[in-house]
């Protein structure tokens, strides 16, 4: 039978996902770092693959706001700025206040072990001024969440966008912005409501550690 005329885009969409993924742990690990030119050539070198999923890769990055591009100027990693990390943080309360909400009644025990077994990680590395540890692995704790959440459409939303608004936290500047003092109590009430599997009481938690308005 004739092969479908579809199926080299399915192909080329796979090794530009695997070329995406690669580049994206190589910035969130550090190994490439904000405002770090970005190369097609060196690319090429590193990951053995043509131009095309590279540049495919590239511009689902930007999309994502990990990488910054310029036509004919720069491809660079992007480089975050305390200007936008206000922006950023309350932006992930209000997409994961929802995700929260879903997602604690779901948990199964093991799950739930899990989640507050991480928060106490979180609050140890808080009370140590460890914010910037956070920061860091924050892609990875907001997953968790996604991940159980049990709706898809929120959880395609989740891996679109987490990664870039994540990033965008890594600022020296952080503890600043985002005090501990404000920040460590209601972890200790999401943690709470974890336990006591109360998505309304999670939600509200979740929104007030990433600074949006108290509710009347």
């Amino acid at each position: 039978m004739p092969v479908p005329s579809t199926q080299p885009a399915a192909e080329r969409k796979l090794l530009r996902d695997t070329v995406q993924d690669k580049i994206r742990d190589a910035i969130m690990d550090g190994t490439l770092e904000p405002g770090e030119r970005l190369n097609d050539d060196d690319l090429i070198a590193w990951l053995g693959v043509s131009r095309t999923p590279i540049r495919e890769a590239l511009a689902e990055l930007a999309r994502a706001g990990l990488i910054e591009m310029a036509p004919n100027r720069y491809t660079r990693v992007a480089a975050p700025s305390s200007d936008e990390l206000l922006d950023a943080y309350r932006t992930l309360g209000v997409i994961y206040g929802g995700v929260v909400r879903l997602a604690v009644p779901r948990f199964t025990a093991a799950e739930r072990r899990k989640v507050v077994a991480t928060l106490d990680d979180v609050a140890a590395r808080i009370d140590a001024d460890h914010q910037d540890e956070v920061a860091r692995e924050g892609s990875d704790i907001y997953s968790m969440w996604a991940d159980a959440c049990g709706n898809a459409a929120l959880a395609k939303l989740c891996r679109a966008t987490t990664d870039g608004l994540a990033f965008k936290l890594r600022v020296p500047e952080l503890a600043e912005l985002v005090p501990a003092e404000v920040v460590r109590p209601e972890i200790d009430r999401l943690r709470a409501a974890v336990l006591d599997e109360d998505p309304i009481a999670a939600e509200l938690a979740m929104e007030a550690i990433h600074l949006l308005p108290t509710r009347d």
